[in-house]
């Protein structure tokens, strides 16, 4: 029997086998979570015209050279610009347009001064009553300070330039993404199609929700977990199955399964006398690529292929479930829809020392916390892999090289991020 492979390896073994998903079309409003199939490029200009950053009035920075809170200087109040309004007229000399935020600067203006900075001086020839409130532009400004050139204005262009790219392709649509791409008018967007997982759970011991707990049975938490993390990595379930165990129904299950991109069968992948899968897995053509792992939870893992499908033989135990999905599935289904599995995985410092025998690597649940240093990863009690309330702390794991027999406190580490960890909560 060959040795165990080891995780980094496994890992490379995996992504090696990606093929990106194809490209769709999808309008932003059901794009949240999706990556980018194609860089996202500006056409224009955001904004695509000079505007006020503040409520004000635009002017003519040379017609206040000499003002201040002794001197303030009169302009004649012409017009008001607006957002989405602009004003009618070209500012001149000695006069000033009152502006709102966002809204165009006008022609001849060069400078926006504050509101704050200026006290108004009511037109007595003004009408009163209902009218006048449509028409705040009416009267003199006394202005007492005198700006810089520019003061107070954004530039069109100054955000995003004509011909900028915005995102590149791969960049997973979060809402500033979703923002973005709605500022520069890409609707719908180009993104990869969402990779199709499908799942069977197996052993005869399962029972769902609801289902009598006969002698010896308990809780298929598999079915739900999987397909949990599958949908956090971007995936589409499209279906989720349970096979007994006996060949012809793992088969049967099994052959289902394989239509998918990703086929995700849990337990069954060990040497005992009920272990199915691997038998069956041959039997319906799929290639290993490599079975078992140097890592602890999850050594018996089996990873191949059939045709375009990758198939992943996971462990039974929930947290080895969870563990192996998290080290080689999720990357796998990252990539497919055109991210960077890399991004999942940050260096830290451990928090407590840590032993373990130089077999093979260890993935230890670890809690998160943010000190002065940098990120450090406290290893969870119980880790053991049948303890399942084990992962309900956890924010990430804490990957222990297997030839380290151990790690002290202060030593760094890579962790793999759980994607719904809040780093440090």
């Amino acid at each position: 029997m060959a040795p165990p492979i080891a995780i980094d390896a496994a890992r490379r073994e995996v992504l090696a086998r990606v093929r990106p998903t194809a490209a769709e079309e999808v309008a932003l409003d059901d794009a949240l979570g999706r990556r980018l199939a194609a860089d996202a490029v500006a056409e224009g200009p955001f904004q695509p015209f000079d505007n006020s950053a503040m409520d004000g009035f635009a002017v003519r920075a040379e017609d206040l050279a000499g003002a201040g809170d002794g001197v303030p200087v009169a302009l004649d109040v012409v017009d008001e610009s607006r957002a989405g309004h602009p004003a009618g007229r070209v500012l001149a000399a000695g006069e000033a347009i009152a502006i709102s935020t966002g809204a165009v600067l006008p022609s001849g203006a060069d400078t926006v001064v504050r509101v704050e900075d200026t006290e108004r001086e009511a037109d007595p020839d003004a009408p009163t009553g209902p009218d006048a409130a449509f028409r705040p532009w009416v009267g003199r400004v006394l202005v007492r300070v005198a700006p810089s050139l520019g003061a107070n204005v954004r530039r069109a262009g100054e955000d995003i330039a004509a011909g900028e790219t915005v995102l590149r392709a791969g960049a997973e649509l979060g809402p500033a993404e979703l923002g973005a791409l709605a500022t520069i008018g890409l609707d719908p967007a180009p993104v990869h199609r969402r990779p199709r997982v499908a799942v069977v759970t197996s052993g005869d011991e399962l029972r769902g929700p609801g289902e009598p707990l006969g002698p010896g049975a308990i809780r298929d938490s598999n079915s739900r977990t999987v397909p949990g993390l599958a949908r956090l990595a971007g995936a589409d379930v499209v279906s989720v199955d349970w096979a007994p165990d006996e060949p012809e129904a793992t088969r049967a299950a099994l052959g289902r399964a394989l239509d998918a991109d990703v086929a995700i069968v849990c337990g069954g992948v060990s040497v005992g006398e009920h272990d199915h899968v691997k038998a069956a897995l041959a039997k319906l053509g799929a290639e290993e690529i490599f079975w078992r792992v140097a890592l602890k939870p999850g050594g018996p893992t089996w990873f191949g292929t059939r045709g375009g499908t990758l198939v992943f033989g996971l462990p039974g135990n929930p947290v080895s479930v969870m563990v192996t999905f998290l080290t080689f599935v999720r990357p796998a289904l990252i990539s497919m829809a055109g991210g960077d599995p890399a991004t999942r995985r940050v260096t830290a410092r451990l928090g407590a020392a840590y032993e373990k025998p130089t077999d093979r690597a260890h993935a230890v649940r670890c809690r998160l916390e943010l000190d002065e240093r940098g990120w450090v990863a406290w290893p969870l009690p119980r880790q053991g892999s049948h303890v399942l309330t084990s992962m309900l702390a956890a924010d990430a794991l804490a990957l222990v090289p297997a030839d380290s027999a151990g790690l002290a406190a202060g030593d760094a580490v890579e962790v793999e991020l759980l994607d719904r960890s809040t780093m440090g909560r």
